[in-house]
């Protein structure tokens, strides 16, 4: 069995990002990924300007603390004031420009208005550059402001907004199916036969597709015969770059994936140490009997729901990135402190779920089975556990937030 990280290692080798593109409007491309660089029309600020309400002054005239400026302008957000004579100061607001001639800003707590109302006294001398914020600061007409790759979030589009863009290219969005296999799974709402189960795993993975920004197609469960695993194969490979699935992926005689991705493509993995989720099928379906029309690519996710959950952050989520064009990082795992006892190491690489404490430790979810998906509700990460390592009260353990996995 491979390694967790040789597993996520092979996915990755053969992710291709993929090609297409469109043209959307701005406020339309959250939760898309950038297609090429982008360079902003303006600069931003476009002028000097106030980042205090106060008065802009020149620092000849404010040597000393206590001077008296006569109030020649006022200046609001929006306005553009006069050349700032020696002796005067002008009365400005956040986002104004500073007028010609000043070169720095006092913040009105810094400052007395007389009992003229054309007089200011400036109670401490300011520094030159004092509260001004300078022309192109934060951008400067013709710099790259986002890159191709970026995921876009509300703060890369309000970066796309002040850079005066109204459209961005982006990456097409990766087409995923879904199916599920057992003669056991119901929808919710349907009536459970004897031994039947409702089939959590389908609303869990096409959330996490959905949450990736993915356009997924929920093909359904599918029967535990091999006649229909291939042909929901065949449907599935079509108009897709990926097709998931959850369970049929063990050796027992009613799990047919394995034979049915082998007879419509191929197969280039099977199982990888880890807990849980050992059984994790990665090859690839073709999309036609016709070579040039190329493949769609498949992994096979285990059916328990921790271990599904489990596997699809720690493998499928990378392998999208990458196909979407964004960086596939490897795991951020942070040391903390483990208020719990594990002894039972495994000779696989435990994910074990667990949530921060008030003490700022980690607490374990008391059952770790793979069939428990409340751990994972209860839990805000997983523990990293190597093999065949067991785990004591007090010691530093590399724990993995659920945030920095479904983002």
């Amino acid at each position: 069995m491979l390694t967790a990280q040789q597993a996520l290692d092979h996915l990755l080798s053969n992710a291709v990002t993929v090609n297409e593109s469109e043209k959307v409007n701005t406020q339309a491309a959250l939760g898309r990924v950038l297609a090429e660089d982008v360079k902003s029309l303006v600069d931003v600020p476009p002028l000097d300007n106030t980042s205090m309400d106060g008065y802009a002054v020149r620092c000849a005239d404010t040597v000393t603390p206590g001077q008296a400026l006569r109030i020649a302008q006022r200046i609001p957000a929006g306005s553009i004031g006069t050349q700032l004579e020696p002796g005067t100061a002008a009365r400005i607001f956040t986002g104004a420009p500073v007028p010609p001639g000043a070169d720095a800003v006092v913040m009105q707590e810094d400052c007395t208005v007389g009992a003229q109302p054309d007089q200011v006294t400036i109670n401490v001398a300011p520094t030159s550059g004092q509260w001004i914020r300078r022309s192109g600061e934060d951008l400067t007409t013709g710099k790259t402001c986002l890159t191709a790759g970026t995921f876009l979030r509300p703060q890369e589009l309000g970066v796309a907004a002040s850079a005066g863009l109204t459209h961005l290219k982006v990456k097409r969005r990766v087409k995923v199916a879904a199916f599920f296999t057992g003669d056991e799974l119901a929808l919710p709402g349907e009536p459970l036969k004897p031994g039947g189960i409702y089939n959590s795993n389908r609303d869990t993975l096409l959330a996490c597709l959905k949450s990736l920004g993915c356009d997924a197609t929920d093909l359904g469960i599918v029967p535990d015969r091999l006649g229909a695993t291939r042909e929901a194969l065949r449907k599935a490979s079509k108009d897709h770059d990926l097709i998931i699935t959850s369970g049929g992926v063990s050796v027992g005689e009613e799990d047919h994936i394995k034979p049915a991705v082998t007879a419509e493509g191929r197969l280039d993995l099977w199982q990888i140490a880890i807990k849980p989720g050992k059984p994790l099928a990665f090859g690839a379906v073709r999309k036609s009997s016709e070579p040039k029309d190329g493949e769609a690519w498949f992994i096979g996710l285990p059916g328990n729901p921790v271990s599904s959950f489990v596997t699809f952050l720690l493998f499928v989520r990378p392998f999208i990135l990458k196909l979407q064009g964004r960086e596939a990082k490897h795991l951020q795992s942070y040391l903390m402190r483990a208020d719990f006892d594990w002894l039972k190491a495994d000779r696989r690489n435990e994910f074990l779920r667990v949530k921060i404490n008030d003490q700022g430790g980690l607490d374990l979810y008391p059952n770790q089975s793979s069939g428990v998906l409340t751990s994972a509700s209860w839990g805000d990460g997983l523990v990293d556990c190597p093999p065949n390592q067991p785990i004591k009260s007090g010691e530093l353990v590399k724990y993995i937030p659920f945030d920095a996995l479904l983002k």
